[in-house]
């Protein structure tokens, strides 16, 4: 009993809340059938004043048995009784094939309508630190556009890329399967590799993922990528936006400082950065000047909140700034732009790196004024990953920047950010 009256309370208080878009529509349905049932009225006075209805007839449609008071409230109750459980039932019918089992229709509609008025969130990345980050900001809005690299040489990516001459879609499929709404599901079906008996046969579909042909498929039907993007949204039902940071084709390339010669080296290839030996000092787009694409430099200069990272410095984070008109629009935007730092170091990228060094490298290849605040962990437990202990990345004090601290760990694996922590910390920098 007292489930009941908790579950019809909790009903009533998300049926008015406002904004909710169902009571102005239940208004209008009965303005409408009070004004039809004035028309009525009007046809049975008609008809009785022309002698063509009985007495008696008359009587009892116009309820003449009762008192004046029970002839107002009898039809008000009962016809709007009747108006409310039609347009339930009529409601439930229509989102039938659209409801989980067990969803209830003003939880659903409370839940929808909480997240498209949520804040316009802007994140930028790729891998699977940005795909942590969506899944952690999904309960709150749908107004989410994720801005990811398409430098991606390696896997199935580079193959589709150097077979089919289209733009590398992993980072992309990773996200977008962040962002699909029965995420649990769609993650293991975008991620799923087939496998092959001959790994050395690179016409078959060994190791490619199901996500980057289903991309490379909507491609070729719509005839450009970008609408195949567009179509994907449709296809997984996002909860917000995955958009490449430029349609045009590029390769990453880095220097990099030889640890044994001191020599400086020219490295070409998002994949073989991390394998290069040594400390790199800078990166380059090949070719130079590509443009932004729109949609990107849009969501940007709308946002409420512009999140760069998490995921690989200068693999994952870096490659989307190197776009001109893309850092320009960083610079210019109004939100709150937040870098968050990598919990760990990464072999080859950032050995040794603290959160300074991380912004040292962020500034030097973006504009000034691109980072208001910084929000790195605190939370530096003494654990083994992969055989090996590992090495966080600590804090240190910053020029300019303002430095939040948190624990941002997921407690199962403290490689990896929490995706509720991480939202909720970001979410305070609304503006």
């Amino acid at each position: 009993m007292r489930s009941r009256f908790i579950n019809a309370k909790r009903y009533l208080t998300r049926l008015f809340v406002v904004g909710l878009g169902i009571k102005r529509w239940l208004l209008l349905l009965c303005l409408g059938a009070g004004i039809s049932g004035m028309g009525v009225v009007y046809v049975v006075l008609v008809v009785r004043r022309a002698g063509l209805m009985p007495t008696t007839l008359y009587n009892i449609l116009t309820l003449q048995f009762l008192p004046v008071w029970g002839r107002i409230l009898v039809p008000l109750v009962f016809g709007g009784s009747l108006l409310l459980f039609a347009a339930s039932r009529f409601s439930l019918r229509i989102v039938a094939p659209y409801r989980q089992p067990g969803d209830q229709l003003i939880d659903r509609l409370y839940e929808h309508s909480k997240r498209n008025r949520g804040p316009s969130i802007v994140a930028i990345g790729g891998g699977t630190g940005l795909s942590t980050l969506l899944r952690g900001l999904t309960p709150f809005t749908n107004n989410i556009t994720a801005i990811v690299t398409v430098a991606d040489d390696g896997g199935s990516s580079g193959r589709i890329r150097q077979e089919l001459g289209m733009l590398p879609p992993g980072d992309i499929r990773s996200n977008m399967a962040a962002l699909a709404r029965d995420e649990a599901l769609m993650s293991k079906l975008l991620q799923y590799r087939f496998a092959s008996q001959d790994s050395n046969d690179n016409n078959s579909l060994h190791g490619h993922s199901f996500g980057n042909l289903l991309l490379a498929a909507l491609a070729g039907i719509t005839g450009s990528f970008d609408e195949g993007l567009l179509a994907a949204e449709r296809v997984l039902a996002l909860r917000g936006r995955v958009v490449p940071a430029t349609l045009d084709m590029v390769r990453l390339s880095a220097d990099v400082r030889s640890g044994v010669t001191g020599k400086l080296v020219r490295v070409v290839g998002e994949s073989a950065i991390p394998r290069a030996t040594g400390h790199i000092e800078r990166l380059q787009l090949e070719p130079a000047g590509v443009r932004a694409f729109p949609p990107a430099i849009q969501a940007i200069l709308k946002a409420d909140l512009i999140v760069l990272g998490p995921g690989s410095l200068y693999t994952s984070v870096l490659p989307n700034l190197l776009v001109s008109d893309l850092a320009a629009a960083l610079q210019r935007a109004r939100a709150t732009r937040v870098y968050v730092s990598n919990l760990v170091t990464q072999p080859g990228e950032t050995d040794n790196y603290n959160v300074a060094h991380h912004v040292e490298a962020l500034k030097n290849h973006l504009p000034n004024g691109c980072i208001d605040v910084v929000l790195a962990n605190n939370n530096f437990q003494q654990v083994t990953y992969l055989g090996r202990p590992v090495d966080y990345v600590r804090p240190a004090p910053l020029q300019g920047e303002r430095l939040i601290m948190a624990d941002l760990t997921d407690p199962d694996l403290p490689v990896r950010h929490d995706s509720e922590k991480l939202a909720l910390a970001l979410l305070k920098y609304i503006v």
